[in-house]
């Protein structure tokens, strides 16, 4: 059926072996495959069909092994919906509908599993990110209140980062929450520039009325100039469709929708909230 070699051929320096077997014709015939002939030991000749039991079946076409155990894939494409969801109904239809003999388990691997892991690891490094921000804000202003107003664009980036995916027909994955990260750096780098420039004219011995007014007004170009860069240059990849784009888009939706709520929270909302963040102080 498959073929025995019964010698070889040479090509100038090239070797190919000769292969016996039946015509395509009669692998398709049971009948004759049981009555080939076979040669014992002694010579006597005998059919097939005497020492073994011939018939048509269907089976597995490769059999895997993994950590000792057989395994069997079946291999699937996840469209229209996020894949953590399309998993979870499985697991769920599985519990419910399969009763599974002893020894047998269902194992979901692939991007699913790529994707776990990687969240594993996201779940340490946002909270670690958002820490240090905290801190490093701390740092810069030696002010718990100038800290916390600035670290308030973090969840607005969030709220229009997940309003995008949602406008988007996207879901969050791992491109999603790597475009957070880079959200939260952008988003706040707005809010130290014009805080810190508040703060200055403050120190300079204007009221804070004043002193919101004229930073709201200097500080619009630098802040639109910084969203509008990012966004202007992330749109291309929002808009892409082909090859590579399942991890584009949602990297570009959360980046674009983040700024955009975040940059409105530093125009508008920061400067009108930040006497309640302000404590009084002095003119140098």
């Amino acid at each position: 059926m498959g073929g025995q070699s019964v010698g070889q051929v040479f090509d100038g320096v090239q070797r190919f072996d000769i292969f016996m077997r039946l015509q395509e014709t009669q692998r398709d015939r049971i009948d004759l495959i049981r009555d080939l002939t076979l040669r014992s030991e002694t010579g006597e000749r005998v059919p097939l069909s005497r020492v073994a039991d011939i018939e048509i079946y269907s089976g597995p076409k490769q059999i895997s092994r993994s950590n000792a155990s057989r395994r069997l894939y079946v291999q699937m494409n996840v469209r229209g919906r996020d894949m953590g969801s399309v998993v979870a109904d499985l697991q769920a239809a599985i519990d419910r509908d399969v009763d599974m003999p002893p020894g047998y388990f269902v194992e979901f691997g692939g991007q699913f599993e790529n994707q776990q892991r990687a969240m594993q690891r996201l779940y340490l490094v946002v909270p670690v990110t958002l820490s240090l921000i905290f801190l490093l804000l701390y740092i810069a202003f030696a002010s718990v209140r100038d800290a916390a107003l600035i670290f308030l664009n973090v969840p607005f980036a969030i709220t229009g980062g997940i309003f995008s995916l949602w406008l988007s027909g996207l879901y969050v994955s791992v491109p999603a929450a790597v475009g957070f990260i880079a959200v939260f750096g952008v988003a706040v780098q707005n809010g130290v520039v014009m805080v810190s420039y508040i703060n200055q004219l403050r120190d300079d011995g204007m009221d804070v009325a004043d002193a919101v007014r004229i930073g709201a007004e200097q500080r619009l170009r630098p802040v639109l100039m910084t969203a509008l860069t990012a966004i202007l240059g992330l749109i291309p990849l929002l808009m892409a469709n082909g090859i590579g784009s399942n991890v584009q888009r949602p990297l570009a939706a959360v980046v674009v929708g983040g700024l955009v709520t975040s940059t409105l929270l530093t125009l508008l909302v920061l400067p009108s909230i930040y006497r309640w963040f302000a404590p009084p102080r002095q003119a140098l």
